[in-house]
């Protein structure tokens, strides 16, 4: 297959700028950019499939360019709907130190910053040499403007698609950039790009967008209740993510190892067989998680992402180390235990059970462990020794239902 045929196979194109740009695709050697504007310190699940498309043109003999947008951040691209927040000057500037760092070291990308060429164009020289090249109903029939129409957008929103193309425009005209690739939210924003460097070099760039990657009903990838999940390990642990990749929907599993690894045809069509015979060992779910984990922290991580969650499935929770503990059950609220006390009154104190009558039902039907242990004595006195290196208590309720005490 040519690089082309298989980003197509892979379903990771939506619209080109140019049927030429296949042959580009296909023989190397172009520069292209994608971009994201600082609104978090780091990026998050969702922008990992973009990202992935630079990783494979790189791996084409195409060199990648991220554009972090310390100018563009400022404003904030239209959001659909809503006006979106505006974030202060040193958010931003703290959020691109960490975004820039994150990017060299996932992706190995080169990184620009859009304030470096925007912060010296003073107001009458920006509507002069760029805002004079677009009019006015050609920037309201973009999706992302119509669609703000009946609820108002503001002038400076309104502006964020003369300041991505002129982003476009710089980086080809001192980078010898010539390809924009970014999710389809951004077609509008990329062709005026497209369109500014036709009417001032009298040149042609070129646009590429890969679909929005979604679950079943059109819900985006990565979006849970809560928090994001985030690439910085540090926000998100690696255990975290594998437990939402391995618990993503089977109907899109197969979608997702095309989209979002580097597996080839044959690999993923070989899981695809494995995983119809056999789906309750959710080959193919392992598969991603595996992938993903690993190109982003590192094969040591994603053995201790399994580690950690094959030792709670089996209850073998001596197993876990105390960095183990933490990363597993980061968003449990513990409680706490001041001194010795019966089980009994420790399940009722902390709300694990509602009533002494339910916790001895509940310690005689053998549903509460401590420790990956099974409770058989209502009369057992948990202390400090009870705990996992003096600290902690990992107690389960049923088959899933954990608590997390700590002996201070």
């Amino acid at each position: 297959m040519t690089l082309y045929e298989e980003l197509m196979w892979r379903g990771l194109i939506q619209e080109i700028s140019s049927p030429d740009l296949i042959e580009k695709l296909n023989n190397g050697g172009m520069t292209f950019y994608i971009g994201t504007d600082p609104t978090a310190d780091s990026m998050h699940i969702g922008h990992y499939s973009s990202f992935l498309i630079s990783k494979r043109l790189a791996k084409a003999g195409h060199h990648p360019l991220l554009l972090v947008g310390g100018a563009t951040g400022l404003i904030g691209d239209p959001k659909p709907t809503a006006e979106r927040p505006i974030i202060s000057k040193e958010e931003v500037e703290k959020n691109i130190k960490g975004l820039t760092e994150q990017a060299k070291k996932i992706f190995g990308f080169e990184v620009v910053n859009n304030w470096d060429w925007t912060k010296d164009i003073n107001i009458c020289d920006f509507l002069r040499d760029y805002g004079k090249y677009f009019n006015i109903n050609y920037m309201l029939a973009k999706d992302h403007v119509k669609s703000r129409m009946d609820v108002g957008i503001t002038y400076a929103e309104f502006s964020y698609m003369l300041l991505q193309a002129m982003d476009f425009y710089y980086l080809y005209k001192n980078y010898n950039c010539e390809l924009q690739v970014a999710g389809s939210d951004q077609w509008g924003n990329i062709t005026s790009g497209i369109e500014l460097i036709r009417k001032k070099l009298d040149k042609e760039a070129y646009g590429m967008v890969m679909p929005l990657v979604t679950d079943s009903t059109g819900k985006k990838f990565g979006k849970t209740e809560g928090n994001a999940l985030w690439l910085d390990e540090g926000k998100t642990s690696s255990y975290e993510l594998y437990q939402y990749l391995i618990n993503l929907e089977d109907s899109m599993i197969i979608d997702y190892l095309k989209k979002l690894t580097f597996l080839s045809k044959e690999e993923i069509e070989k899981i695809a067989k494995e995983n119809e015979k056999c789906p309750e060992e959710r080959i193919a779910h392992k598969a991603l998680a595996r992938e993903i984990i690993t190109d982003l922290h590192g094969e040591e991580s994603y053995k201790e992402a399994v580690s950690i969650s094959e030792a709670l499935f089996s209850g073998d929770i001596k197993k876990l180390s105390l960095k183990d503990i933490e990363v597993a059950f980061k968003g449990l609220a513990p409680f706490y235990i001041a001194e010795d006390i019966n089980i009994v009154d420790l399940l009722v104190n902390n709300k694990i059970v509602s009533s002494k009558r339910e916790a001895r039902e509940f310690i005689g039907n053998g549903s509460i462990t401590l420790n990956g242990d099974k409770i058989t004595d209502v009369e057992m006195i948990i202390s400090k020794k009870s705990c996992i290196e003096d600290k902690y208590l990992v107690i389960r309720r049923g088959k899933k239902k954990y608590f997390i005490g700590i002996y201070e």
